[in-house]
């Protein structure tokens, strides 16, 4: 079993959320739109030099625009 930390959870999670994003065929604007938030931040979580921790809040949104369950957007990327 892995332990994570903080920083590494948040860079997984960004990266499933760029990684479903792009399988939907979603600009970041069409994310937003369908989020409620802001295209600064979808671009600003996307971008990992940036440091942002999504809410859980934030994480149910995206789970639910981008049709999967909460949970795979901490599943390890390849």
């Amino acid at each position: 079993m892995n332990i994570y930390d903080k920083n590494t959870l948040s860079h997984l999670v960004r990266k499933n959320i760029r990684k479903y994003r792009k399988m939907r065929g979603y600009t970041m604007q069409e994310l937003a739109d369908k989020t409620g938030l802001t295209h600064q931040y979808i671009r600003d979580l996307e971008c990992l030099n940036v440091d942002k921790t999504p809410t859980l809040e934030s994480l149910g949104k995206f789970a639910n625009a981008l049709e999967i369950d909460i949970r795979q957007l901490f599943d390890d990327i390849d």
